[in-house]
């Protein structure tokens, strides 16, 4: 079992979101970067999503494999036209496999300032504990 497996999260690998499925969406689609903290309890996930307003984002679990995708959407009102842009807007997708360490029925999710905080708590019986030596 690798590092990661043994953590509870892995991500998959995808450069450039280019499977058959997303060949059918229209417009751009980046992939968020991502940091990974862990502690006894959680395992604690940040994706940059900026842009990206809680009603845009979707967060799907299922056989194993925790899905983000949310669309950051274009910030001029309707009567302005487009001078010059350097802000690109589209969707964000990436995806998770998640090993049984994860008790996924407690998952949690936040957005605040574009940044995605997913906690995703260990199965209690994958925490560490300390076993008392008992003398006799």
């Amino acid at each position: 079992m690798s590092q990661e497996e043994s953590r509870g999260l892995q991500a998959k690998e995808k450069a450039e979101v280019t499977g058959p499925t997303e060949q059918t969406r229209a417009g751009l689609v980046f992939t968020p970067e991502v940091d990974i903290f862990e502690t006894e309890k959680d395992i604690t996930l940040l994706a940059d999503m900026p842009g990206v307003k809680a009603d845009q984002l979707t967060i799907d679990l299922r056989d194993n494999i925790l899905t983000l995708d949310g669309e950051v959407k274009s910030p001029e009102a309707d009567n302005e036209v487009d001078i010059f842009r350097e802000y690109r807007t589209g969707k964000y997708y990436r995806q998770f496999n998640l090993s049984e360490l994860i008790d996924q029925s407690k998952i949690d999710a936040e957005l605040k300032d574009g940044v995605l905080r997913l906690t995703l708590p260990k199965a209690e019986e994958t925490k560490p504990r300390k076993i008392e030596v008992k003398a006799s």
